[in-house]
């Protein structure tokens, strides 16, 4: 959980609290929006409105949270007409994050990726871990409690 101090600096929940972006998905509990340095066409953050860490701080029973976050985003990519076949879905791990607010980034096509793009979200690295690896993660430490 977030301390007050945090929320107040931290750029997601601005963005959160004064609507600072183009949000392309919004509900009770999320929002999308556009990268501001795009590895793609298609390039979008999915945060929780809640502030969140990172994914280094999610616990098992925040697997939910972690699933909605990768539905959202292939929610995004097909409302925007990109492939959520030829997509990269994943979190920067700790600390190769630059933001400490949780956010999965939803990026379409990958295959257009540029040479550094390709290297910085490389999935299931130590820098760089898929959303569907974390759901994996998140489940067997379930299944083993």
């Amino acid at each position: 959980m977030a301390t007050s101090s945090e929320e107040e600096t931290c750029v997601f929940c601005k963005i959160v609290r004064e609507k600072t972006a183009v949000f392309f998905y919004e509900n009770e509990g999320f929002i999308a929006f556009k990268d501001k340095k795009p590895a793609a066409a298609h390039h979008y953050l999915i945060i929780p409105k809640k502030h969140v860490k990172n994914p280094s701080t999610l616990q098992p029973s925040d697997l939910e949270l972690v699933k909605q976050l990768f539905s959202i985003g292939k929610e995004v990519l097909q409302r925007q007409n990109a492939s959520t076949d030829d997509a990269r879905f994943g979190f920067h791990w700790p600390p190769f994050n630059s933001i400490q607010h949780l956010h999965m980034h939803a990026i379409s096509p990958a295959s257009s990726m540029g040479f550094v793009s390709k290297l910085i979200f490389k999935p299931d690295t130590y820098w760089f871990v898929s959303a569907a690896s974390l759901v994996e993660k998140l489940e067997k430490k379930i299944s083993e409690t």
